[in-house]
């Protein structure tokens, strides 16, 4: 493995990948055992640098089969243990995830391009989601309802589905496994994860810690790993019947592709796709707290964020005033190398990305919209030495109006689109007008501006915050969003129903044969 890096030097990188249970030559593949898997092989190119971390053997359909048959083998097992066993098994693998957190969320870090902040931020998602789950173990609570037949008892109660399919993203690598591994774990699934093929070592170093407490507990195989393209192990995953439910977090491209399938053989299908998310700003709005969670909504990750703030509305009487502040905010932004403590912004994950910038500004432009900062390239360097290679592009701001397409579409890097509004009911309509509805943001000191932002003629999105931007949700709450988003909910609240199937039960013990409705048919 070639281990060159200008981030960290080689023997350190090569010790941290080591003690996260990384090789030199890594397969993608886990179901029994470290499998040779029929795929090609990947180099992992860190954003950050250009150099190569390491490279990947990725499985293909038959490694794919292979994983799914484990799951299915070892399902019963899993099943028929008590759900609070299943919880205290899931905080061995919280308290695995506690012990490598410096290191995971490093090697976030240098994979996906993230900050050290948010690259260990996301470690501590999963080790909270696995605290939650705890709790959760003893908390799938099914209803009772009144029968309107005497001497009859009716309730409600929730089994595991199976085994489960979990699709995930380069910009979020390990916390949405989490979001939804761990949840339907404990609800007594299990889960085989194809995770993006930007940020293959992240997950296994993932799975290689899950494998150590599941390994103790003789139930390898309730969690397995797939790497693998989308055009072989994704297509074959969404068409497998063994599997009641594909979860897939990326585009909204790839979740129609995903609905359509899993949808034409009748599956289930929880969605976490595009946002195109807003933050509307009123006259009262206090001016420090809106910049500053506009700048980590816009910025943060390098706007590759699904909930990423994509456009700002500005109320005409405030707009020219607020531009100054947003343009003196983006110069002071500080944009490095992501293992270093002053960065707040890093690079995008790849060459694509910043294509994609790119052609957005570009079409921005076209459209009649002005770019006035941002979108060039930026030059680095880092410890001194001039920094080569990574994906770096300064945060764009661009002057625009609803009615240009390109604020419609929701480009997957750091530009903000900045409009104007007349009034709250104009604000709204801009805010919803677009074809995605994930999270959505209003900053004002007007409770009745607040209330009407979330009231059912407000956000129509599937989350909505007062003076709190668009990004950053608590584990604690379903997370999700509608529209074009997909409609899924993952996380907290009661998003473990998604994973169980419900089950209507009545008991009659009367002695009698009373039907519904009253309806007499005696012999």
């Amino acid at each position: 493995m070639n281990l060159l890096s200008s981030s960290l030097a080689r023997t350190e990188v090569h010790t941290l990948l080591k003690r996260l249970g990384l090789r030199d030559s890594q397969s993608g593949v886990f179901h029994e055992e470290w499998a040779r898997p029929a795929g090609e092989e990947i180099e992992v190119i860190s954003p950050a640098d250009g150099q190569l971390l390491g490279a990947v053997t990725l499985g293909a359909e038959e490694d794919y089969d292979d994983a799914a048959y484990v799951a299915q083998k070892v399902f019963p097992k899993w099943r028929d243990t008590p759900a609070p066993k299943r919880g205290q098994i899931i905080r061995e693998i919280g308290d695995g995830l506690r012990l490598a957190k410096d290191d995971l969320g490093t090697l976030v870090s240098l994979e996906a391009g993230k900050i050290l902040a948010e690259g260990k931020g996301e470690v501590q998602e999963m080790i909270d989601i696995a605290d939650f789950v705890v709790g959760l173990s003893r908390q799938l609570y099914g209803l009772t309802m009144h029968s309107e037949r005497p001497g009859h008892r009716m309730y409600e109660q929730w089994h595991p589905l199976g085994p489960i399919g979990c699709i995930t993203a380069f910009n979020f690598p390990v916390a949405v496994w989490s979001w939804n591994a761990l949840v339907a774990a404990v609800c007594g699934d299990c889960v085989i994860w194809k995770p993006s093929e930007k940020t293959p070592l992240t997950s296994i170093a993932v799975q290689h810690i899950v494998n150590r407490v599941m390994e103790r507990h003789g139930l390898l195989g309730v969690f397995t790993l797939a790497n693998g393209r989308g055009s072989t192990v994704g297509e074959r995953m969404i068409s497998d019947r063994r599997l009641p439910l594909i979860s897939a977090t990326g585009s909204t491209h790839m979740g129609r592709r995903v609905a359509e399938v899993v949808g034409e053989r009748l599956g289930r299908t929880l969605l976490e796709l595009g946002g195109n998310n807003a933050m509307i700003i009123t006259e009262d709005a206090d001016p420090k707290l809106a910049i500053r969670a506009l700048l980590f909504g816009a910025a943060g990750t390098a706007g590759q964020r699904c909930t990423t703030i994509r456009r700002v509305l500005l109320h005409k009487d405030i707009k020219a005033e607020f531009v100054e502040y947003i343009q003196r905010a983006w110069t002071q932004l500080r944009i490095g190398h992501p293992l270093d403590p002053q960065t707040l912004c890093g690079p995008l994950i790849d060459s694509g990305a910043i294509e994609q910038m790119q052609q957005g500004l570009a079409d921005a432009r076209a459209q009649g919209g002005e770019v006035i900062f941002g979108g060039e390239a930026v030059e680095l360097d880092y410890e001194g030495k001039p920094l080569l290679g990574g994906c770096y592009r300064r945060p764009a701001l661009v002057l625009a109006n609803s009615s240009i397409p390109i604020t419609k579409v929701e480009v997957f890097a750091p530009i903000l689109y900045i409009l104007e509004y007349e009034d709250l009911d104009d604000a709204i309509r801009q805010q919803n007008g677009v074809p995605q509805g994930l999270s959505s943001a209003i900053f004002t000191a007007s409770l009745r501006s607040a209330e009407t932002f979330l009231s059912h003629r407000g956000s129509d999105c599937g989350i909505a915050n007062v003076n709190i931007g668009t990004s950053g949700a608590e584990i604690g709450g379903a997370f999700g969003g509608e529209k074009d988003t997909g409609g899924g909910r993952e996380s907290g609240s009661d998003s473990w129903k998604a994973y169980m199937r419900r089950q209507t039960v009545t008991i009659n013990w009367s002695g009698d044969l009373p039907l519904a409705q009253g309806i007499q048919f005696d012999l």
